[in-house]
C-alpha cells in the first residue's frame, strides 16, 4: 500500500522501526479510545464518593430542628449527633441563660445590697460604636472578658458585666448624612438640627443594636437590663453635670488653638481619629471633593526675597499653598550665614505683607538652607514659634478648605487646586527653585479620608496637668495596677508629656456642650470669632435657667437682661466615654448601683486606646469622685494578620468575627468588598489578598473555637491570627465531643453521680494519675486567671482534655471496660464521671456553649440539677474541691510514657502499623523501676500497642533493643512481623535524606558572615532543624544495627 503525502505525492516507504513505533502509537490511542468509551457507557462512578461527601456533609451541617421557644431550655432528649456541630450546639442556649437571669448581679440573692462573703467582680464593655459591627478586636475583648466574668461568677461572687454602647458622633452622623443624601438628595444644613437629629435616633433605634446581636452570639454574659446608651437621658445628664462642674472650677475653659480639621466633615476630629499614613516618596493620593489625584511626598523649595536687598531666602515645604499664611522666616541664631539678617523683612510676594526675619534655635542648624518658613495658624510647631515671636496669626482656609483672604486669583481655590496654581505663580515671579523627592507622614481622617488640615479654632479644653499628676502617683504607689507592667512606660511617657484635651466637635450628632454665650440688652455686644474666644462671655449651667441666673450674677444685672445663646458644638465622644464607669449607674445621685458597683474591679481593653479612654476614665473618676474608677487595667494585645500585618480592607486580610462563627467561601470574601467603599484598583488587590490569604475561604469554626484561639493566643503586644490554629480548636472541640460521648456510652444507666470528691479508695493507678492530672489542670488554670496569663489556662485545659483524658486515660479505660472487673468498672466509671465533669467546668469560660450542651446531658443526680441548672453557675472547680495531686504517681506515669514513646517511636521505624501487636522485654537494672513497670503493665500494653510485657526476663533472637534511661531498656521482638532486607532499605533512604540535609544546613551555617547577614529567626531555625536532624539520623542509625542482627 502506498503511503501519500497530503499534496498528494506518493511519499517514500516507512523503515521497519517507524512502523513499529507507529504501531505502538496506535495501540495506545486505541486503548485511550476504549477507556473513554467504557466511562461514557459505564454508570457514574460517584456514586462511592458521593456517599461519603454526603456522610461528611450530614455531620458537619447537623442542626438542632426541635422546635424551643425563645427563652425556653433547650431540648436535650435526642441523642448527641455523630460528630461536633457549631450550628447544632450554639442554638438555644444563649436565650434560655437570658430568661433565667444567670447573667445578673441580683442572680441567686435577695438584694445587690446585701453583703457577700464571697465578694463582687464588676467589669464594664469598652463601649462600641453604634454604627459598628463586630470586628476581630471585639471579639479578642469579648472573648477574655467574658472568661474572666464567667470565672468570677463560677467562683460564687457577685457578678456584674455592663453593656453599652457608644453613639460615636463623627461615625454616626457620616453614615446618616450618607444615607440622607442617598435617598433624599439632601444635606443635613437642608432640614435643619432638629430634623436631622430625629433621623438619627430613627436610623439608631433600627440599625444601631445590631452589634448587640453579635455580642449574644459570641455567648458574651452581659446584664442586658443594664445596657446603657451613650445618648440616653441619664448618660446626658451625667455629662452635663460633669462639663458644669468642671467649667465652674476652671478645669474646661475655652481656647484659639491650632487642632485637626477635617475639611470634608467641617470639624475638629481627635487624635485617634487621625490615620498617619507613611509615604516613601512622590505619590498621589484621592482625596475627597478632587476629581484628581494630589500629588503629596514632594518638598517645594522656593525664595522669599529679602527687602531693599538683591538677597534672597529659601525655603522648602511640603505644604506649599499655607505659604499665603506665612508671617516670618525663621533661622538658627547661630547660623552665621544669616546673622546680618537679623531684624530684617522678607516680602510677601503675593499680598501686601512684610515677613520678619526671626532668630529661633528650633531651627535645626546645618539641615536644609537653614531658613524656615513660619504658618502660625497652620502648623503645630510654627504655632510655638508664633507664640515666641508675637507674630500675627493668619487663617487662609476657611471650614470647607478654600482659600480666604486678600489673595488675588488664589481667592475662593481649593487648598489643593492653590497648591498647583501657587507653583506656576512662584516660576513667573521667578522664586521658584525646585521640587524634590520627600517621605513624609501624611495626616488623614480615619472617617472621611480627607488630608487633615491644623487650623486655628475656638475650642473647649480640658486642663490636664493636674490630672494626670495624679495619675502617674495612682500607679506609682501601686494603686492602680496596669498589667502587663511593660505598657507602664507608655503611660507614664502620656501623662509626664500630656497637653490640655480639646473637647468640642463642630457636629449635630452627640451630647450638645451646656454653655451659653452672653449678651446684655443694656450693652449691645458685637459676637464675632474674637468675642467667642473670651472666657468670660461664657456662662455653664444644667439648664438655660441656671445659665441665666449665672450670668446675671456675674455680670451683676437682671436675669431678663441677659441674652443667651447656647454653643452649637458637641462634645468629643471620649468625654461621655470617659465618664461610662460612674455615668452607667447613675451618677449623680447616689443610686444603690453606684454604691454597690463603683469603683469596678478591672478595666480590660486593647492597649492602643490606654490614653485615648483608659486615662480619662482615670481622670474623670478622680476628679469627680475622689476614687478611681477601677483597681486594675489589662491591656491585651492588638489583633493582626498571620503575617503581622494590619488588618486592612485593602489589603483583603480583614476578618469579620462572624465568617469565622459560621464559615465563609472566598467567593462570598469577594463579594464583600464590592459592598465596602474601596477603590476598584484596591479591590483587585485586596482579592489577590483574599485568595493567598483563604484559598479556600474561611472553614467554620464556631463560636467556642474562636474565643478559645483568641484567647490561647493572647500575649504580647500582637497576635497573629491565623485561621488554621483557630480551624484546630475546632477540631478540639470534635475531640471533646468524641470523648464525651465514648464516656456517656461507658456509663451504666443507673449509674449514679458521687456526692462528692473523695476518692473512694479502691481506684487503679490510672485512676489516680487522671484525677491528679486533673488538680494539677485546676491549680494551673485558677493561677492563670488570677494573674491574667490566659495561654497557662488555655495550655492547661488543653492538655488535660487532649493528652491526658483523651489520648491516654480514655485508651487505658478501653480494656478495663471490656473486662469482667466489676468493681474496676464501677471505680473507673466514677472516675471517668469527675474527668468528664470537673473538665467541662474548667473549660466553660472559654467554650460556654459545647460544655453546656455536654454538662446538661451528664446523669447528674436530681438535687443537685436543681440546685446548678446551668455549668454557667456551676462552682469553678479549685484545689479545695480537687484533692487529688499525687506527685509520686504523676512522676511513675510520666516514666511509664516515656517507655511508651520509645516503643511507639520504634515500630514507627519499622513501619508496623497500630493493629500489629508486638512483644516486649523489658530490662531494669534496680528493683523500683522493675516494680513500677510490672505495676502499670497493662496501661504500658495499651499506650505502646503490646500484646506482651515481661521484665527482667530473657528475650528472644530478633529483637531491637531500645535505650529508655540508665535504669531501663526495652527489646521489640520484630522477628517475623517484619522484612529486614526491605527495611534496612527504607531506613537507608531516608539516612541518606537526612545526612543531606544535615550537609546542606551545616554548609549554609558555616558560611562567611552567616551570623551577620542571616537573620536572627532564621540563624535560631537552621539550629533547631539541625538538632532534629542529628537526632533522627542518631535514631535511624540505631535502628539500622537492629536490623543487621535479625
Amino acid at each position: 500500500m502506498e503511503n501519500i503525502t497530503e499534496n498528494g505525492d506518493v511519499a517514500p516507504p516507512k523503515s521497519a522501526k517507524q512502523l513499529a513505533k507507529e504501531a505502538a502509537k496506535q495501540a495506545k490511542l486505541d486503548k485511550l479510545k476504549q477507556k473513554l468509551e467504557k466511562q461514557q457507557t459505564a454508570p457514574p462512578k460517584k456514586d462511592k464518593d458521593e456517599k461519603k461527601e454526603k456522610k461528611k456533609e450530614v455531620k458537619e451541617v447537623a442542626v438542632y430542628t426541635l422546635l424551643t421557644p425563645e427563652g425556653d431550655k433547650k431540648d436535650i432528649s435526642d441523642a448527641l449527633p455523630d460528630a461536633y456541630s457549631p450550628k447544632y450546639v450554639e442554638a438555644a442556649w444563649y436565650s434560655w441563660w437570658e430568661k433565667q437571669k444567670f447573667f445578673k448581679p441580683e442572680y441567686g440573692r435577695k438584694s445587690i445590697t446585701e453583703p457577700d462573703a464571697k465578694g463582687k467582680f464588676v467589669i464594664i464593655i469598652p463601649p462600641p460604636n453604634v454604627t459598628g459591627s463586630l470586628h476581630l478586636g471585639h471579639a479578642l475583648t469579648n472573648a477574655i472578658q467574658d472568661a474572666i466574668v464567667r470565672w468570677h461568677r463560677m467562683r460564687g461572687e457577685m457578678t456584674l458585666w455592663n453593656p453599652g454602647c457608644d453613639h460615636a458622633g463623627i461615625a454616626t452622623q457620616v453614615v446618616v448624612e450618607k444615607k440622607l443624601w442617598r435617598e433624599e438628595q439632601k444635606t443635613r444644613h437642608d432640614i435643619g438640627r432638629e430634623s436631622f437629629i430625629q433621623k438619627v435616633w430613627k436610623w439608631k433605634d433600627e440599625k444601631g443594636i445590631r452589634i448587640y446581636h453579635q455580642l449574644k452570639k459570641m455567648g458574651s454574659s452581659y446584664d442586658w437590663d443594664r445596657a446603657a446608651f451613650t445618648m440616653e437621658p441619664k448618660l446626658c445628664r451625667a455629662v452635663t453635670e460633669a462639663f458644669v462642674r468642671l467649667y465652674d472650677d476652671g478645669t474646661i475653659y475655652r481656647s484659639n488653638r491650632l487642632v485637626n480639621w477635617s475639611c470634608s466633615l467641617k470639624s475638629a476630629i481627635s487624635d485617634i481619629e487621625v490615620d498617619k499614613i507613611e509615604l516613601g516618596g512622590r505619590t498621589f493620593l484621592s482625596v475627597p471633593g478632587y476629581k484628581e489625584k494630589i500629588e503629596f511626598g514632594v518638598l517645594v523649595h522656593f525664595a522669599y526675597q529679602v527687602e531693599n536687598s538683591d538677597e534672597k531666602l529659601v525655603v522648602a515645604t511640603t505644604r506649599v499653598e499655607t505659604m499665603l499664611g506665612d508671617t516670618a522666616v525663621a533661622v538658627h541664631p547661630d547660623d552665621d550665614r544669616y546673622k546680618h539678617l537679623h531684624g530684617k523683612f522678607v516680602t510677601h510676594p503675593f499680598c501686601a505683607r512684610k515677613l520678619p526675619i526671626v532668630a529661633d534655635d528650633f531651627v535645626e542648624l546645618g539641615f536644609g538652607t537653614g531658613a524656615v518658613k513660619i504658618t502660625p495658624a497652620h502648623d503645630p510647631n510654627d504655632y510655638e514659634v508664633g507664640k515666641r515671636h508675637d507674630l500675627p496669626f493668619v487663617t487662609i482656609f476657611d471650614d470647607e478648605g478654600n482659600i480666604v483672604g486678600d489673595y488675588g486669583k488664589f481667592t475662593g481655590m481649593k487648598r489643593f487646586h492653590a497648591r498647583k496654581e501657587i507653583i506656576n505663580a512662584l516660576k513667573e515671579k521667578g522664586l521658584y527653585v525646585e521640587t524634590t523627592n520627600n517621605p513624609m507622614v501624611v495626616p488623614i481622617c480615619s472617617r472621611s479620608k480627607d488630608i487633615v488640615e491644623p487650623m486655628l479654632k475656638p475650642q473647649w479644653y480640658v486642663r490636664c496637668g493636674e490630672m494626670a499628676s495624679n495619675a502617674i502617683k495612682a500607679v506609682e504607689s501601686g494603686e492602680l495596677k496596669i498589667i502587663p507592667e511593660m505598657h507602664i512606660k507608655t503611660w507614664n511617657h502620656w501623662m509626664e508629656g500630656i497637653r490640655d484635651w480639646c473637647i468640642s466637635r463642630q457636629l449635630w450628632w452627640g451630647h450638645r456642650i451646656p454653655a451659653y454665650f452672653i449678651t446684655l440688652k443694656s450693652k449691645p455686644f458685637k459676637e464675632d470669632a474674637a468675642a467667642s474666644e473670651d472666657n468670660n462671655r461664657w456662662v455653664s449651667g444644667r439648664t438655660m435657667e441656671e445659665a441665666r441666673r449665672k450670668a446675671a450674677k456675674k455680670f451683676n444685672t437682671t436675669e431678663d437682661d441677659v441674652i443667651l445663646k447656647q454653643d452649637e458644638d458637641v462634645l468629643d465622644t471620649w468625654f461621655s466615654s470617659g465618664l461610662f464607669p460612674f455615668s452607667i449607674f447613675g451618677w449623680p445621685d447616689n443610686t444603690d448601683d453606684l454604691r454597690v458597683f463603683y469603683p469596678t474591679s478591672l478595666l480590660e481593653t486593647g492597649h492602643d486606646i490606654l490614653f485615648f479612654w483608659v486615662a480619662r476614665m482615670v481622670f474623670f473618676g478622680q476628679k469627680l469622685l475622689g476614687q478611681l474608677p477601677f483597681k486594675e487595667v489589662y491591656l491585651h494585645p492588638i489583633v493582626r494578620d498571620a503575617h503581622g500585618r494590619k488588618m486592612s480592607k485593602s489589603l483583603g486580610n480583614v476578618i469579620d468575627p462572624m465568617d469565622v462563627i459560621t464559615g465563609i467561601s472566598l467567593e462570598d470574601l469577594h463579594k464583600q468588598l464590592y459592598d465596602s467603599n474601596l477603590d476598584p484598583m484596591e479591590i483587585e488587590k485586596a482579592k489577590l489578598g483574599q485568595r493567598q490569604d483563604f484559598p479556600d475561604g474561611i472553614p467554620e469554626c464556631g463560636t467556642d473555637a474562636l474565643r478559645f484561639a483568641l484567647c490561647a493566643m493572647c500575649s504580647g503586644r500582637d497576635i497573629n491570627l491565623d485561621i488554621l490554629r483557630v480551624q484546630g480548636y475546632r477540631f478540639f472541640c470534635n475531640k471533646i465531643w468524641n470523648a464525651t460521648k465514648f464516656a456517656l456510652a461507658y456509663l451504666a444507666k443507673d449509674f449514679q453521680a458521687p456526692a462528692d470528691n473523695r476518692v473512694i479508695g479502691n481506684e487503679s493507678l490510672m485512676d489516680l494519675w487522671m484525677l491528679s492530672r486533673l488538680a494539677t489542670a485546676v491549680s494551673d488554670a485558677n493561677k492563670g486567671f488570677g494573674s491574667y496569663d490566659f495561654t497557662l489556662v488555655t495550655t492547661a485545659i488543653y492538655n488535660v482534655w487532649l493528652y491526658e483524658l483523651c489520648d491516654v486515660y480514655l485508651e487505658c479505660l478501653k480494656p478495663v471496660f471490656a473486662s469482667d472487673d466489676e468493681e474496676a468498672k464501677s471505680t473507673a466509671q466514677i472516675t471517668l464521671y469527675r474527668a468528664l465533669e470537673v473538665g467541662l467546668r474548667l473549660l466553660s469560660p472559654f467554650m460556654p456553649f459545647i460544655t453546656e450542651e455536654l454538662y446538661q446531658r451528664l446523669p447528674r443526680a436530681a438535687e443537685v440539677a436543681e440546685k446548678i441548672p446551668s455549668i454557667c453557675i456551676a462552682p469553678y472547680p479549685d484545689i479545695k474541691e480537687c484533692r487529688w495531686k499525687n506527685d509520686v504517681i504523676e512522676a511513675e506515669v510520666d516514666f511509664i510514657q516515656k517507655v511508651a514513646r520509645s516503643i511507639r517511636s520504634a515500630r514507627s521505624d519499622y513501619n508496623l502499623p497500630n493493629k500489629t501487636k508486638t512483644e516486649v522485654y523489658l530490662q531494669c537494672s534496680d528493683e523500683i523501676t522493675a516494680e513500677m513497670v510490672i505495676n502499670y503493665s497493662s496501661a504500658l500494653q495499651t499506650l505502646a500497642y503490646c500484646s506482651k510485657i515481661t521484665v527482667n526476663e530473657s528475650s528472644p533472637q530478633g529483637c531491637a533493643i531500645i535505650t529508655v534511661s540508665d535504669k531501663c531498656e526495652v527489646n521489640l521482638l520484630l522477628k517475623g512481623l517484619i522484612d529486614p532486607s526491605k527495611e534496612i532499605g527504607k531506613i537507608q533512604k531516608k539516612l541518606d535524606f537526612l545526612q543531606g540535609t544535615k550537609e546542606r544546613v551545616t554548609k549554609a551555617m558555616s558560611a562567611a558572615d552567616y551570623e551577620v547577614k542571616v537573620p536572627v529567626e532564621v540563624q535560631q531555625a537552621n539550629v533547631e532543624k539541625l538538632n532534629q536532624t542529628c537526632t533522627e539520623i542518631t535514631r535511624l542509625e540505631a535502628a539500622l544495627r537492629s536490623l543487621r542482627l535479625i
